[in-house]
């Protein structure tokens, strides 16, 4: 998979910038910004040329269809957002089972505009003592790859401010719909002033 995905990468005129840092064995990657379902081809691309294994949540609707078996052996992990399933105990936990795993989330939690990140993946890797690398994808610059890795201290917003800032200057596929885009900011600031 290693050499297809660097083949259709190069064919679409996309590069890798910055790797996994090669000590961390377990930590929750952000996928940011996330518009299209075009993010997940191109992230899962990356991590196959990187060789990083990854678990990836996932709506559980995604995986009835016939694509659900294929979702499964890429690493997704059906999650139900139709009722509360303690899923940041759940995946906090199953790091304690695991010697290495990298689970990927996405903070906006759907590809349509939200006002504010989801908590849950600060949560997860605070309850599992693991570090946030910050995976990005850039359609402005055709690029993906990895950016900070923040340790969380338990003050979420003065670490969300952190994470935020990273990702403020990159392009989403739907820049209308990623809510840190320049034009999104603007109107932030507009409404609470």
């Amino acid at each position: 998979m290693k050499s297809l995905s660097r083949l259709i990468l190069r064919l679409t005129g996309w590069k890798i910038n910055g790797e996994m840092p090669s000590h961390i064995q377990k930590c929750v990657i952000l996928a940011a910004p996330h518009t299209s379902n075009w993010d997940f081809f191109y992230g899962r691309l990356a991590y196959f040329i990187l060789g990083v294994p990854v678990k990836f949540l996932i709506k559980k609707e995604s995986f009835q269809n016939p694509l659900g078996g294929l979702l499964k052996k890429l690493g997704g992990i059906p999650v139900d957002r139709g009722r509360h399933t303690n899923l940041v105990e759940n995946i906090a936990r199953l790091f304690h089972t695991q010697k290495q795993l990298n689970v990927v989330i996405t903070p906006e939690g759907t590809r349509k505009l939200v006002k504010e990140w989801k908590k849950g993946f600060y949560y997860i890797a605070l309850k599992a003592n693991v570090p946030i690398v910050l995976g990005f994808l850039d359609y402005d610059k055709k690029e993906a790859g990895f950016g900070l890795v923040i340790y969380p201290s338990g003050d979420f917003q003065k670490d969300l401010t952190a994470i935020e800032t990273f990702y403020q200057d990159k392009t989403a596929r739907y820049p209308e719909n990623f809510n840190l885009s320049p034009q999104n900011r603007l109107l932030r600031k507009q409404r609470a002033s």
